[in-house]
């Protein structure tokens, strides 16, 4: 295989007066949601690096990534959507090591699965941005099983069992990890026994704006069983609230026939009417615990309040009274009682959207190229790491739909 593209000026290094040639890593790219921004984020930052993931559909990622050097694995030829994907995973760990990155000096992955398993030269850095370690694997293997059929939960079991096992070993490959949140930081500490760095992910802040809020409650989000998106439902029903729901997922129709009456769900939308239901919400609702959660940076870049689960990463984004209200994971009644005795039209727009401005991209690529250099000065290499290109307004492309925060 010849070495692809290397990074030069607005992205260059120098190994021994030769540069170095990058590879970029995603695990599918098959919708837009919070790590398929992040991954866009970091492919605008190196615009010539090649991209190689597990599955690739470009209408489903809105023609981001069109135009780039992308790659797949072997599995892309059984023509999978995001429907049907989740079916393939015991395929997905041998798929991720046969990916070909061996010839690259530097690999960035971002991971939430199984990007961070791919098998680099001898001589590479690996650096992955870790969304999180895969939660059905090591944190919500019971939840996995309740959502399978009685028949498969016994093979399902054997083969959670044996991706921990896989994912363990991988994990001793990568040179750094870097974390999207303190939470991720105690999840890859707790399942690889290793200790990360920190970079909080970029929201596209400059594409949301004030708006007039109107008397409706929003949750964005992938519906799936640990998204909690019916604890939410329930406590807007209690508190006799209007609730719209943005997202799609393998729970959309359990929730549509419990809550049809009292909710309303719009499944995927363009991003230009998610700005705006951002801007016309009396808060966005977060009821499950998330490892980030890009949908509540984007509600207060729209100068909108937060009421979510008080755990993981909006504890680092939501500053309890000032931009949104914390309450107890899963407790629908306190939810409820947020719900309905905050006064979300006393809350400050404009000091709410001033607390994203630390997410916003440039300042995540900046970070992570910080990182990038750090990592390649410890292993004691001669180059400095590849610079970012900051890119244009333009460079990320214009997803035409969305799915909610990863």
């Amino acid at each position: 295989m010849s070495r692809r593209p290397e990074a030069g000026a607005n992205g260059s290094a120098c190994r021994s007066n030769r540069r170095l040639s990058v590879a970029l890593v995603h695990d599918y790219l098959l919708v837009m949601r919070g790590a398929e921004r992040t991954f866009a984020a970091m492919a605008a930052a190196w615009p010539e690096a090649p991209i190689y993931t597990l599955l690739y559909d470009e209408a489903g990622t809105g023609g981001v990534f069109r135009g780039r050097d992308v790659h797949s694995s072997y599995l892309q030829k059984l023509r999978v959507n995001q429907s049907g994907f989740r079916r393939m995973l015991p395929l997905f760990p041998r798929a991720a090591e046969r990916l070909p990155v061996q010839e690259y000096d530097l690999i960035l992955s971002s991971s939430s699965a199984f990007a961070h398993g791919v098998r680099p030269g001898q001589d590479a850095t690996h650096i992955c941005y870790c969304h999180t370690p895969f939660r059905y694997a090591w944190f919500e293997e019971q939840t996995a099983l309740e959502e399978a059929s009685s028949l498969i939960r016994p093979a399902l079991r054997r083969v959670l069992g044996r991706l921990r096992d896989w994912d363990m070993r991988v994990s001793r490959r990568v040179t750094r990890y870097v974390a999207n949140s303190q939470a991720t930081r105690a999840r890859i500490r707790a399942a690889w026994d290793r200790e990360s760095a920190l970079v909080h992910p970029p929201v596209d802040i400059d594409r949301f704006s004030i708006g007039t809020p109107e008397d409706y409650l929003l949750v964005v989000t992938e519906l799936v069983r640990h998204k909690r998106v019916d604890v939410a439902l329930e406590a807007a029903r209690r508190a006799k609230r209007r609730i719209k729901v943005v997202g799609a997922g393998p729970e959309l129709s359990r929730l549509r026939d419990e809550f049809g009456g009292s909710a309303e769900f719009l499944g995927r939308i363009p991003d230009d009417e998610l700005t705006e239901l951002y801007a016309g919400a009396l808060a966005l609702v977060v009821p499950g615990v998330e490892e980030f959660g890009i949908a509540a940076v984007e509600a207060q870049a729209a100068g909108r309040p937060v009421v979510a689960a008080a755990a993981g990463g909006v504890l680092e984004t939501v500053i309890p009274g000032r931009t949104g209200v914390l309450v107890p994971p899963g407790d629908v009644d306190t939810l409820a009682h947020a719900l309905h005795e905050t006064p979300f039209d006393a809350f400050d727009p404009n000091m709410i959207k001033t607390n994203t401005d630390f997410f916003s991209t440039v300042a995540f690529q900046r970070r992570l190229a910080a990182e990038v250099e750090r990592t390649l000065a410890e292993a004691g290499s001669e180059a400095t790491a590849p610079a970012y290109l900051a890119p244009s307004k333009t460079s990320l492309g214009a997803p035409q739909s969305v799915e909610g925060s990863a």
